[in-house]
């Protein structure tokens, strides 16, 4: 069975390891500063990861951003895993296209661009809703299947839908955008992504299944146990990808292909439209600011798919969801941002993007001891001061 395609395959060929010399000067760049060395924390990390990941120092401004809002449905709804009626799935990219939701009022604030994409929305969406500007219809399924009684998509459904990401990524740069945001909206979506962890880090369901929207102990509990009967019965698979070598120096199909049919089988339509994001976005050299565990859990096949395509990769903020916090260890991200969110949308991660900006703003903009004129014991005096 063939899982890629040639737009997958050129997009994955065209992601590069970080540039080690832009990353040195970076790091010397920092040290030369008028600050404490190290003084500005995780944020001087950023700064280091975005120059290899541009292969410049300084690295392009991460300005304009760009929020991409993925939307879907899930078969596995039917398996009683949240209260929530699939409704709401299309009625809230009603209220995204129409401004009202809280992406909207985030994006405003930080002046990034918002575009809803359905990839999956299990119904026809009103006339004025598919006709809003700032709606892409790339509907490749009325919804996935239920992931306990076998594949969640077709190998064909999961090409596709990885696709809308990478052309939906493409697109938004053409037009401008230097920082790409992910955004989600899909009743269910957190049980396919607590599977897609588990599947991907080796972790028990009950550690890494939360509550999403605030469901009950019993529906909980309900929710874990589906969550195990998916993996069990796509334990091939998983066990398939876990055994693939991870190669940085070298792209591999089975690694693709494995990463692929994990997808397909527990994943849902708009995780894998937020992985050919992800990886579009390392193609093309800018940074991508991950939402929560719906992201997450997408990035997780894309570095399992190219491992290099996390030098791209910025976590926005932890999510309360209990499989987020384990998907930032797995894939080595240090949150910026840590308000005990669980919404979705992108929230966490616009709230994040002045402070990915400002990191590199640092090596743009603030003088060095040199050109500052600050030197021998008055350097110092500056370092003290500043303690």
């Amino acid at each position: 069975m063939t899982w890629g395609s040639d737009l997958i395959s050129q997009t994955v060929a065209g992601i590069r390891p970080p540039d080690a010399e832009a990353m040195r000067a970076a790091r010397s760049h920092q040290e030369r500063l008028t600050k404490p060395p190290g003084s500005l924390g995780r944020l001087e990390e950023v700064s280091v990861r975005l120059a290899g990941l541009a292969g410049e120092c300084p690295p392009p401004l991460p300005a304009p951003a760009a929020v991409a809002v993925f939307a879907a449905d899930h078969g596995v709804h039917a398996q009683g895993v949240t209260p929530w009626p699939q409704e709401v799935t299309a009625q809230m990219v009603a209220n995204f296209v129409a401004g009202g939701a809280v992406v909207n009022a985030f994006a405003g604030q930080v002046g990034a661009e918002v575009t809803v994409v359905d990839v999956g929305v299990c119904v026809d969406l009103p006339a004025h809703v598919a006709a809003a500007p700032g709606l892409l219809s790339r509907k490749v399924a009325y919804g996935t299947a239920d992931m306990t009684q076998g594949p969640a998509m077709t190998a064909g459904q999961v090409r596709r839908a990885v696709e809308v990401g990478i052309d939906t990524a493409r697109a938004l740069v053409a037009a401008g955008a230097r920082c790409l945001i992910t955004g989600d909206m899909g009743i269910a979506n957190t049980t396919a992504s607590a599977a897609l962890i588990a599947a991907c880090t080796g972790l028990a369901p009950e550690e890494v299944t939360g509550v999403g929207t605030g469901i009950d102990p019993p529906t909980h509990a309900r929710k874990i146990e589906v969550v195990r009967a998916a993996l069990a019965r796509h334990q091939r698979a998983i066990t398939s990808m876990r055994e693939q070598p991870r190669d940085h120096g070298r792209r591999d199909h089975g690694q693709r292909d494995g990463a692929l049919e994990v997808l397909a089988a527990v994943g849902g339509l708009e995780h894998a439209a937020i992985a050919g994001f992800i990886l579009a976005g390392a193609a093309c050299r800018v940074p991508v600011i991950l939402d929560g565990v719906i992201a997450g859990s997408a990035a997780l096949i894309a570095a399992a798919i190219e491992p290099n395509v996390m030098a791209a990769c910025v976590a926005g903020h932890r999510s309360m969801e209990s499989g987020h916090a384990a998907t930032l260890v797995h894939l080595g991200l240090h949150p910026l941002v840590d308000l005990e969110l669980r919404l979705g949308e992108g929230t966490g991660a616009l709230l994040a993007l002045p402070l990915v900006q400002s990191a590199v703003r640092v090596l743009h903009e603030v003088a060095t001891f040199d050109s500052a004129g600050v030197t021998g014991d008055q350097r110092s005096v500056e370092l003290e001061g500043s303690a």
